[in-house]
């Protein structure tokens, strides 16, 4: 097998959703990105809400970034400009490295639905302990965009040129 005729290789997805009123019956976001991780072939090992305080948010995702069962975090939620909104910097200081483009390829999609609207979007991604965190906003149209407009092909190690599934496989 060459390089460019891999097969596929699902992923152990951990999925975090960030709110305040939010729980387990109406998770919607949490859903949407469930449903859609299942439908591409992936799998969703572990799954929680927290509210929206740093301290829990990094207490799970520290834990998931440390657990080699998981190989990508997605959250959902808090990643917008009011005082509740945390994630992403929860998130920040857990990450080894940063992945600019996520965020901004995000937002471009954004755009196209949203218009300006998008600038209040603190969208992120990177790497730590070769695990993919990404962090999405809160709600499940935004989480389809993400999904939809990035994550589906960069969770796929069969993506070409390249892919974040590699980081997360070891590839």
């Amino acid at each position: 097998m060459t390089s460019t005729q891999r097969t596929f290789t699902p992923i152990a997805i951990a999925i975090l959703t960030v709110s305040d009123t939010r729980g387990s019956a109406d998770d919607r976001s949490g859903d949407a990105l469930e449903q859609r991780a299942r439908a591409d072939g992936h799998r969703v090992v572990a799954r929680e809400i927290v509210v929206d305080d740093r301290y829990q948010i990094r207490r799970v995702v520290s834990a998931w970034i440390a657990d080699a069962a998981v190989q990508a975090v997605i959250t959902t939620g808090g990643t917008g400009f009011t005082d509740r909104d945390v994630t992403p910097d929860a998130v920040r200081v857990l990450l080894d490295r940063e992945i600019p483009g996520f965020g901004e390829l995000f937002r471009q999609i954004s755009r196209e639905k949203i218009g300006t609207s998008m600038l209040q979007s603190r969208v992120l991604a990177g790497v730590a302990n070769h695990t993919l965190v990404a962090a999405l906003p809160g709600s499940p149209g935004a989480c389809r965009d993400g999904w939809d407009g990035i994550l589906h092909d960069q969770l796929d190690v069969r993506h070409r040129p390249c892919n974040l599934a590699e980081l997360a496989i070891g590839a």
